[in-house]
């Protein structure tokens, strides 16, 4: 299926006064409940086609905002990280761009990215590579393997400094501490399926402050939490079959959670962004 969503996170950022963390991490945000948008966005990064000039994105996937409105992107097609200032018009190679490949200089397929700060670095998923990689932040020609023989869809990082990684072949999500080689399997895990301690094709994850998972389970037509310690999930937005009702969701991508649990989908097979009350059926 053609992906159409990069993420929620621009789509929030520009609405939430976030202080000192960017919106991937598990920060305090504050959302009023009957806030309401404009119906017409602007175009703040790529824009000018399909193709692989420098104000151009080609598939473009997950990204990242940092605190100074600085945008990294994952520019999948183009197997490049693309870092695209505030009000620029057009962005900077900062890891890949080398060509489609295997090489410590190259990525193939890059899905997401989230940057390390205490490390000043950048984290890739390297989904054509099966694996995730680290990337200096600054002037770096080359990446390092730190997971290997994974198919990385989605990532995050909680304030420990705990990677959360999806793994869309074996449906689940891994938490890897620092210095952590194996991880810890923290949803989902047990194959594919549909029930409560299973996904199927998960593709996006927060992580909250309480280090509750949320994730979306693209082939369920759902989102699923699941509170830190916890055997199996809780259905928090959709799992009522595929479908464009109000219960339902279709092939859901990016989630982001505010402070009151509040969920905001990307409801990708519908075109649509989704907002669920913590509670709510619809």
């Amino acid at each position: 299926m053609k992906r159409k969503f990069l993420s929620l996170s621009y789509f929030i950022n520009f609405l939430v006064p976030i202080s000192d963390y960017p919106l991937r991490s598990p920060s305090n945000i504050n959302i009023h409940p009957n806030a309401r948008w404009q119906q017409n966005g602007i175009t703040v990064v790529g824009g000018n086609q399909q193709g692989n000039r420098i104000n151009q994105l080609s598939n473009p996937y997950g990204l990242y905002v940092n605190n100074d409105q600085t945008i990294y992107v994952a520019d999948t097609k183009n197997h490049r990280i693309i870092e695209w200032k505030w009000n620029a018009t057009s962005g900077q190679v900062v890891a890949g761009g080398n060509g489609q490949g295997s090489g410590d200089h190259q990525l193939n397929n890059p899905f997401d990215v989230i940057i390390d700060k205490e490390r000043d670095c950048l984290i890739i998923c390297d989904y054509g590579n099966e694996r995730v990689v680290r990337w200096p932040r600054r002037n770096g020609t080359s990446g390092e393997t730190i997971i290997s023989n994974i198919f990385c869809l989605g990532l995050t990082m909680d304030e420990n400094g705990s990677l959360y990684v999806v793994d869309d072949g074996k449906h689940e999500v891994r938490r890897y501490r620092r210095g952590e080689s194996q991880g810890t399997v923290v949803a989902g895990g047990n194959g594919d399926g549909n029930r409560l301690d299973q996904l199927s094709l998960p593709h996006y994850v927060f992580v909250d402050r309480d280090h509750s998972v949320y994730v979306s389970d693209q082939n369920n037509h759902r989102v699923m939490k699941w509170m830190e310690g916890a055997k199996q999930g809780i259905v928090v937005a959709g799992g009522q079959g595929q479908g464009n009702g109000l219960t339902q969701l279709s092939c859901p991508e990016g989630v982001v959670v505010d402070e009151l649990g509040t969920v905001y989908v990307a409801d990708c097979g519908n075109d649509r962004i989704m907002r669920w009350s913590k509670g709510a059926t619809q």
